[in-house]
């Protein structure tokens, strides 16, 4: 999954952008000509890419864990946004050993750093309910601190991505806001452990839900 969730991503990027060209040139959507800026608290759960892969399916990687962060947005056109991203997990890091599982190797706080731009999608309706789908794409930091009894180091690696998700309005200027975001970055082993294990590409995903206050 994780090996197509990136490819898909982008062709989904490009389909949408004519799509949208479209819709500007009919009008733009009610969310994106009311409103300047949003704010949107959420809650979510984070799938961590592999940072070492070994023989026989042997791997280091962070254990899956709840996410919780907060979105800016200000409105650069109507339906162009630029969004501002911070957020935190914390789980264990684990070697991925066939037959044994998970065996816990120290502890470590992830926290999120981005900016990047959010497109709208022509504004729809769901069972009644004013639905807009969007796309993002940005980049920024992904730091590690990493705790082992009473050691702690920790690494801070760039990080790309690129998120679908959608609003559900539920109020005048509140909604309901659900998104897929993938992060690509490098993980620094010897920066983390002093051990030179080198570089190696990572995809993290986070899915999440929050409450999408515009204003």
């Amino acid at each position: 999954m994780r090996r197509f969730a990136c490819p898909a991503l982008v062709i989904a990027l490009v389909i949408a952008v004519p799509a949208v060209v479209t819709a500007q040139s009919r009008g733009a959507s009610p969310r994106a000509t009311n409103t300047a800026f949003s704010v949107t608290p959420y809650v979510g759960y984070m799938l961590f890419g592999d940072y070492l892969s070994g023989p026989l399916g042997t791997s280091v990687t962070n254990a899956p864990a709840p996410v919780i962060g907060a979105q800016l947005g200000m409105k650069l056109a109507p339906n162009l946004m630029l969004v501002g991203n911070v957020a935190t997990a914390s789980s264990d890091i684990q070697a991925g050993i066939p037959i044994l599982g998970g065996i816990s190797l120290a502890q470590s706080r992830v926290q999120l750093f981005d900016a990047g731009l959010e497109l709208a999608l022509p504004l729809s309706t769901m069972s009644g309910t004013a639905f807009t789908p969007f796309i993002q794409a940005g980049a920024g930091a992904m730091r590690y601190d990493i705790t082992q009894s009473f050691l702690t180091t920790s690494s801070t690696n760039f990080a790309a991505n690129v998120g679908l998700g959608a609003d559900i309005s539920v109020g005048r200027g509140v909604g309901v806001r659900v998104m897929a975001k993938d992060y690509i970055g490098k993980f620094d082993m010897q920066q983390a452990t002093y051990l030179d294990f080198g570089t190696n590409t990572t995809q993290s995903f986070a899915f999440s839900a929050g409450v999408r206050v515009s204003f």
